[in-house]
């Protein structure tokens, strides 16, 4: 294993971000020296530079192990939009498609290869042959807690990665995932046979997702009026069953929201297309079952809703933790039902294994307990995956409304007095179905005959609910161990019945959720010009076929719209703006900044901006050059072809290919006057002198129509070439 470059070069130059996050640096240093690694790190945390970063040090290719087809799309897209070789192998390809893949991979021509794990070993064993004969720097081994059976997406096909050392005994792997507790990470070790390894684990939390839940009763209401308030948001939304799914994504239809169902049943080319639709922003919410989102990186997606809990943690915060990937803020609401853990206690048992089938049990008991705590959310949450934190995190429903305990003395009474005559041995509906006097058939007739039967019938069900937990969490009752549990009394409730003690409990609570939360910016940013870079950014995104936030991220277009670069130089400042998207990128961006400045009397707040550090000797300038991108579209046009026609042929709009000719006007290898008419030429210099150069939005306006914005800016490369 050779590296041909440094870290932090390929940080910036490639990927455009000045620092490392985290332990990036020294998970990459460790790679780099060629051993193995775990790393546990949450999504959005930025796991995938961890080997992305490696691959590029390297001379060789680096083998990334992914589940599923829709992943290693999204992987490879964003990387060849930052202008690195990457490709995937895998069903949905033909023949001919892998045979050029191949030919890449025997050519030297890849940095990064996505491959699913059973192309890679098992019966496939012809590819791993294959591999032997490449250069192989790094195997990186993506979501491996599905290697796990104790994982929350155990899946059978990783296990054949146990024989990736045996094969490759001294190329280093790295295997990483958002979601392990103590039990699934030791299992990956094991099942992986790591022998010499370093684990390094990051915080779990995600500060800027704020934590809800809601009881469950009469959702639906609640949540169309929540997604009304976020009608411009994109968002997912979890539910158990394929059915649920759909009937949910149609009422919200009906109701006028553009949603749609995805599931694991619906035909594939069906489930591409909306996965696809949701990814471009064409659709704005996903009703999914969790079969939808493993590795999605979709940076802006800024809610996810849950109306049915999730099985266990791991899976609950995998699925919130797509949320807010760009880092701004995002909400994660669970309706909660305790009717919901009776329904997953069924699905639990695992046919003759009952050791996995206690594990899964107490993984949705943990579940149940955080939707039921009257703690800090977000400290149940980091203290379950190990991790201590405060008492209070002010962005979770429990630290954000403060209950107020009040005389509940007679509600507490009626309750722990049910619990005494039904001789403890019943469950929480049990008793509230005796409180409100009901008839159903698993009422006994000797109950119905009781003092306590129909005391509580003009208080809801919901509320009796409510009383009964905090009766639990006061510990004036407690529930029975096993799959039933019934309410037990303690010592504490003796005093409340036969002495009168006084209970305080808290009242039900609306949980209110901000409509409209609050961007955190160190400096303040303009919201208009934030939509036109979102609306320029989606433009973008649909003339290449890729999602939006493969061109730019939620957070880096707030960074144009706090910043406001105005000048090429003042691009590489801005975080996600590496070499090659700068110079895809740059120009019709800063034309949209540089007009909306113009429009609005603003200066360019680029000096606010932390100051970066000095680049090392002998790194390439960010400055425009000569690249190969570059060089093909002049090698096209000196082939006579005109604009449209070389966008199409290189799938790349008209926007790009005009920036690349504009930079040989600029070094004068290219004539004004064989893409611009001496006429427009004319109008166009007039106009510029009147207006200047800066302002491209007042400059069109002033010309007739069939002036092109591209018509502008190579006159503009022209005087500049003059100029200098």
């Amino acid at each position: 294993m050779k590296t041909i470059a440094e870290p932090q070069h390929i940080l910036k130059e490639v990927f455009g971000y000045d620092d490392f996050r985290h332990n990036q640096k020294e998970i990459i240093t460790h790679v780099l020296a060629g051993k193995d690694s775990v790393v546990l790190m949450p999504t959005g945390g930025g796991k995938s530079l961890c080997y992305q970063v490696p691959a590029l040090c390297f001379d060789g290719v680096t083998i990334v192990v992914s589940p599923l087809i829709a992943l290693m799309k999204d992987q490879v897209d964003a990387l060849k939009a930052s202008g690195v070789k990457a490709a995937f192998l895998n069903s949905s390809q033909n023949s001919s498609e892998q045979a050029i893949i191949f030919d890449q991979l025997k050519n030297s021509e890849l940095k990064l290869l996505y491959v699913a794990p059973e192309r890679l070993l098992g019966n496939e064993t012809q590819f791993i042959q294959y591999l032997k004969l490449v250069n192989v720097s790094l195997f990186a081994i993506d979501e491996a807690h599905c290697i796990s059976q104790w994982g929350h997406d155990f899946r059978p096909e990783y296990l054949v990665l146990g024989q990736l050392k045996e094969a490759f005994p001294t190329t280093p792997l790295i295997a990483l995932t958002a979601t392990a507790d103590a039990l699934t990470k030791n299992d990956i070790i094991e099942k992986l046979h790591f022998k010499t390894y370093e684990v390094f684990e990051n915080s779990f939390n995600r500060p800027n997702i704020y934590y809800y839940v809601k009881p469950k009763s009469n959702y639906y209401n609640e949540l169309v009026g929540y997604l009304r308030e976020h009608k411009d948001d994109s968002g997912i939304i979890y539910c158990l069953s394929r059915a649920g799914t759909e009937r949910l994504a149609t009422d919200l239809k009906e109701d006028g929201f553009n949603a749609e169902a995805y599931h694991a049943g619906l035909e594939r080319n069906l489930r591409e297309e909306r996965q696809d639709k949701f990814l471009k922003d064409d659709v704005k919410i996903i009703v999914a079952t969790i079969a939808f989102g493993m590795g999605i990186n979709k940076s802006n997606v800024r809610f996810v809703v849950h109306v049915d809990l999730p099985k266990n943690i791991e899976g609950y915060y995998q699925e919130t933790g797509r949320a807010g990937r760009d880092g701004l803020h995002s909400e994660a609401v669970l309706f909660y039902g305790a009717g919901d853990v009776m329904k997953l206690k069924r699905f639990a048992e695992v046919e003759g294994n009952e050791a996995q089938t206690k594990i899964m049990l107490q993984k949705l008991d943990k579940m149940s307990k955080l939707c039921e705590t009257k703690h800090c959310r977000r400290k149940y949450l980091l203290n379950y995956f190990g991790e201590s934190a405060p008492d209070y995190c002010g962005s979770c429903d429990v630290c954000l409304t403060k209950p107020v305990l009040s005389d509940a003395t007679v509600i507490a009474q009626k309750i722990l007095s049910t619990v005494a005559r039904v001789k403890e041995s019943f469950g929480m509906r049990y008793i509230v179905d005796v409180l409100k006097g009901s008839n159903n058939e698993k009422m006994r007739a000797e109950h119905k005959g009781l003092s306590v039967f129909g005391i509580g019938k003009d208080t809801s069900k919901e509320e009796w609910m409510h009383y009964i937990k905090e009766l639990l969490h006061y510990e004036y009752l407690q529930q029975s161990s096993g799959e039933y549990p019934v309410l037990k009394l303690t010592e504490k409730a003796k005093p409340v019945l036969f002495k009168g003690e006084k209970v305080y409990l808290s009242a039900p609570v609306q949980i209110v959720i901000a409509k409209e939360p609050v961007i955190y910016q160190q400096h303040p940013y303009e919201k208009e010009l934030f939509d036109q870079l979102k609306q320029l950014r989606n433009k973008t995104a649909h003339e290449e076929n890729v999602p939006a936030y493969i061109i730019f991220s939620d957070s880096t277009l707030m960074d144009l719209a706090t910043y406001l670069p105005l000048s090429y130089g003042d691009l590489p400042k801005i975080s996600g703006f590496g070499a090659f998207k700068i110079e895809k990128y740059g120009q019709q961006f800063l034309e949209l900044i540089q007009d909306y400045c113009n429009e609005h009397n603003l200066s360019t707040q680029v000096h606010l901006k932390q100051p970066k550090r000095e680049k090392k000797q002998g790194t390439s300038p960010i400055k425009e050059r000569p690249s190969d991108t570059k060089r093909v579209t002049y090698e096209l046009y000196q082939q006579g072809k005109t604009v449209d026609e070389i966008a199409e042929e290189r799938n790349s709009s008209p926007w790009t290919i005009e920036t690349h000719l504009c930079y040989y006007i600029s070094k004068g290898a290219l004539q004004l006057s064989a893409l611009v008419s001496d006429y427009k030429q004319s109008l166009i210099k007039k106009a510029i002198e009147l207006h200047g150069s800066n302002t491209l939005k007042t400059v069109k306006e002033s010309l007739p129509p069939e002036i092109s914005y591209g018509d502008i800016r190579m006159v503009i490369a022209s005087l500049n070439a003059v100029a200098g």
